[in-house]
């Protein structure tokens, strides 16, 4: 085994003090958000979700945080993933934002729904043609033999959809 028990380092950046917490949980996450968006951190959309299958196993993956507001969190999937399956057989996620260069992580536990359909093609129709394609090509969680069997699929869509609006794919979804 490995020891890795001298990897240390003083975290004292900040502080939360509770006299300084806003009664709205939201405007402080919102808060977080704006300085690790201007501290220029790497993804910092980037959240793990966490989900559990029908045996209570734990999943854990990372995926980007499209919306927030006082009703909840979004991110978009396809709905045929292992973490939408898993979210729909039970709904109680959690999810972890770790922006470690502010010595800072924000935990949510909750209930995950669904989008509406008009909701889902709304932020569709904001992405770039080829991440629109690409929702159409990725089947999230499934096996691939090569990774040219992806990108020659990708190139398939893409001649398909050369010319008009590429259609919002009913296999995806925001949950």
């Amino acid at each position: 085994m490995t020891d890795l028990s001298d990897i240390r380092r003083e975290y004292a950046k900040g502080g939360l003090r509770r006299a300084d917490l806003p009664q709205n949980p939201m405007d402080l996450f919102e808060l977080w958000m704006t300085q690790a968006r201007d501290a220029e951190l790497s993804d910092p959309t980037a959240m793990c979700v966490a989900t559990v299958d029908e045996q209570g196993q734990p999943f854990q993956r990372i995926v980007l945080l499209k919306r927030f507001d006082d009703t909840g969190f979004v991110f978009f999937t396809n709905l045929g993933s292992r973490k939408a399956q898993q979210i729909a057989a039970n709904n109680k996620i959690s999810l972890h934002f770790p922006w470690h260069p502010l010595e800072r992580q924000v935990s949510v536990l909750g209930e995950a729904q669904a989008l509406s359909t008009a909701e889902v093609l709304k932020y569709f129709l904001t992405r770039p043609k080829d991440s629109q394609i690409a929702a159409w090509v990725s089947q999230q969680s499934s096996k691939l033999s090569a990774r040219q069997v992806l990108e020659g699929k990708f190139f398939e869509m893409k001649a398909k959809f050369a010319k008009g609006d590429v259609p919002l794919p009913s296999f995806w979804g925001a949950i």
